[in-house]
This record gives structure tokens, C-alpha cells and sequence, in this order.
């Protein structure tokens, strides 16, 4: 079998899922070529691109348009009403999300667990996942987005998230989910301070470094980009198609 892999959303001219798909086919000793797809909306170019791969990667703004088209998805994109990952079998679709997980490896020996305080800014599809995970983590989650009705539709969600129309006080944990666009000013970093060891988290890679990242880290916090949490999301997606575990350092070389 040769893999036919690609992401799909807009923008992905600057993605690099194709690049991790390729690192993963050759790690796992498997045939297949990906390639990045600019798709805006499902529509009926979407049963053809379906029909000519076996699974693909999807980013925004595609990730919510997709769990209703999907044959079968698991707990946590039932959940969070997203998928980030589809693979195509016996004539199915089954959808996946493993942002949630990627976010939380991503962070380490950061990463959130019971009593932390994390601050997301955003409720789209990567926001929600986001929020799901660390909720479950037992982390005490504020949410801050310019979409109230999302907003407090995501939070009632879950008893430990809280919808806020601007966050206060100490946080061990900020996650910027709000999209790059150009000529427009992103979400703004709160009045906040970090907790001893306060992480700020831009989920985009591209750029690598934002202005928003700049904010935090005058104010104290340390900062990272999406690129690990984008590694460690396709490392969970790739255990799922592939049936076989892809080592972070393989992923990373692929970046290089």
C-alpha cells in the first residue's frame, strides 16, 4: 500500500504536516507522499479529495465543519465537537482529535495538571481541545474569546472552566489559539502574572516568533510557539493511522 496523506484548511501553504508525513512513512518503512491542500469549506470537493487519500490532517477553519461528516469519531472529538485527524476505512470516515493530547506533551514537565490555573484565549476548534484536556487534567481553565456565544457554550462544557470577559491574576498556563491574520490585531495578553514557573504558549509556528509572545514575555512569562504541540499532535495522529509509534526526535529532525 502507498499512503496518499495531506492537510487540508486554509491557509496551509506554510504547514509542516507534509513534511512530518513523510518523516513518518520513512521511519515506519512505508511507501506514500503527502501534500498540503488549501480548502476553505466542505463542500462537494470534499467527497473528492476523501476518495483520492487515505488520511489527512485538518486545521482550521475546517476542524468543526468536519465531526458531522464523519462516520465515526472518538470520545474526545465527540466531546469537543473537532477533529484534527481522518482516516478513510472499508469506506469510512473516522475522525480523530489529538490536539488536546499534542498540547499537553508539548508542555512537559509545564504541563497542567490538578490545581493549575490555565488561561485560553479563543474557542474554535484547537480552543476547545485545548480546554477539554486540561479540564481533565483537573486544571482550573479561564476562557477569554471575542465570541461570547462560543465562548460560554465552551465553558458550560465543563465544571471547572469558567467564561471571563478579561482574566485576572496568577496563571501557570496562557494558550493564544486566536488565528494570524494579517492587518489585525490579535487577542491581547490579559492582565495577568505567571506562577513561578508561567508558561505562554502561541499555538501558530508561522511566524515562530509573535508579537503576542513578546507581550508575555515582558510580563514575566516564558514563552513557546505551536511547533512542539504541532509534533506531538502528530505523533499521537500517526500511532493512530500507522499502528506504530514515531520517536519526537525523528519528527524534529524532519524540521531542521
Amino acid at each position: 500500500m502507498s499512503w496518499r496523506l495531506a492537510v487540508i484548511g486554509n491557509p496551509v501553504a506554510h504547514s509542516l504536516s507534509p513534511r512530518l508525513h513523510a518523516a513518518a512513512l520513512a521511519y515506519v518503512g512505508l511507501d506514500g507522499e503527502s501534500q498540503a491542500l488549501e480548502v476553505d469549506s466542505i463542500d462537494d470537493n470534499f467527497e473528492a479529495i476523501v476518495a483520492s487519500h487515505d488520511a489527512l490532517s485538518v486545521t482550521m477553519p475546517l476542524k468543526e465543519q468536519l465531526v458531522d461528516r464523519c462516520d465515526d469519531v472518538d470520545e474526545i472529538a465527540r466531546r469537543t465537537g473537532s477533529v484534527n485527524s481522518l482516516l478513510m476505512r472499508g469506506g469510512r470516515l473516522l475522525g480523530r482529535s489529538t490536539d488536546g493530547a499534542g498540547f499537553l506533551d508539548a508542555l512537559g514537565e509545564n504541563r497542567p495538571g490538578e490545581g493549575s490555573r490555565v488561561l485560553v484565549l479563543g474557542s474554535g476548534g484547537s480552543a476547545k481541545a485545548i480546554v477539554d484536556a486540561c479540564s481533565h487534567a483537573g486544571s482550573r481553565v479561564d476562557i477569554v474569546s471575542r465570541n461570547a456565544t462560543t465562548r460560554d457554550a465552551l465553558a458550560a462544557r465543563y465544571p471547572n472552566a469558567t467564561a471571563v470577559s478579561e482574566a485576572r491574576g496568577t496563571f501557570d498556563v496562557v494558550v493564544n489559539t486566536t488565528p494570524v491574520r494579517e492587518g489585525e490585531t490579535r487577542a491581547d495578553c490579559p492582565a495577568i502574572v505567571p506562577s513561578a514557573n508561567g508558561v505562554a504558549v502561541d499555538i501558530v509556528y508561522s511566524p515562530a516568533r509573535t508579537s503576542w509572545m513578546d507581550e508575555c514575555e515582558r510580563g514575566g512569562f516564558r514563552t513557546m510557539n505551536g511547533v512542539m504541540m504541532l509534533v506531538h499532535q502528530a505523533r499521537h495522529q500517526f500511532r493512530w493511522w500507522f499502528d506504530d509509534d514515531v520517536p519526537v526526535a525523528a519528527l524534529m529532525k524532519a524540521l531542521d
